[in-house]
């Protein structure tokens, strides 16, 4: 699986070279700005890109904006985006289209470098790695007026844990629940957020849209 790397650090770009490498990803660049990471994507065509919203110039968010750049030249293109803090309006930026194949995870996260492995693949072939403290922040955050409010407390537990990029296995072992009970919540969700079957784009993506702007 193939690589690009936009992190402005050199310290936590060399590990994250390394880290990726050992776990069987080739990385076809390593950079530190977005006109480089835009470059690099149109030079390689990577399987997904790795990119922190914070880079130079400004150190605003000129990496988010350079991933959503990088996707509208390839639409479609995975990307796991990387901040030290917790700003969830960038999750709900990049999974505006509804596509899917996008991650916001806190730096931190590196450390445990079997669960970003596994969010780095989720990510690559289609699916969502939500940060836990995004959801969690989340959580707290909910208007009056949440469209989530249909929700069962049990629902909200399973679209929580699927913006996280759960799968329903993991699920069901995360809410100690049969994978069927759990099938049987996420098609409630769909149903009472009124995603039907024939709805453009991924169903589970756009659940996880409505979480994250609700």
């Amino acid at each position: 699986m193939r690589v690009v790397i936009a992190e402005d650090d050199a310290l936590l770009r060399e590990g994250l070279v390394l880290l990726l490498t050992g776990e069987g990803f080739e990385v076809c660049a390593a950079v530190d700005n977005g006109p480089d990471l835009l470059a690099a994507v149109d030079a390689h065509h990577p399987d997904v890109a790795v990119v922190d919203v914070r880079l130079p110039p400004d150190f605003g968010d000129e990496g988010l904006r350079a991933a959503i750049e990088a996707r509208r030249r390839r639409p479609g293109l995975p990307v796991l985006v990387l901040s030290a803090y917790v700003e969830d309006r960038y999750a709900s930026d990049l999974l505006a289209d509804g596509n899917g194949a996008t991650g916001y995870l806190l730096k931190q996260r590196v450390g445990d470098v079997a669960e970003f492995a596994a969010a780095l693949r989720r990510v690559a072939t289609g699916g969502t790695a939500l940060d836990p403290e995004v959801v969690a922040q989340l959580l707290v955050r909910r208007r009056a007026d949440d469209p989530l409010h249909a929700l069962t407390a049990r629902e909200r537990e399973v679209l929580a844990l699927m913006a996280e990029g759960r799968s329903n296995t993991d699920i069901a072992a995360q809410l100690v629940i049969t994978e069927g009970a759990v099938n049987k919540h996420i098609r409630n969700i769909f149903a009472k957020l009124d995603l039907a079957p024939d709805d453009t784009g991924h169903r589970r993506v756009l659940a996880v849209l409505t979480y994250l702007n609700s």
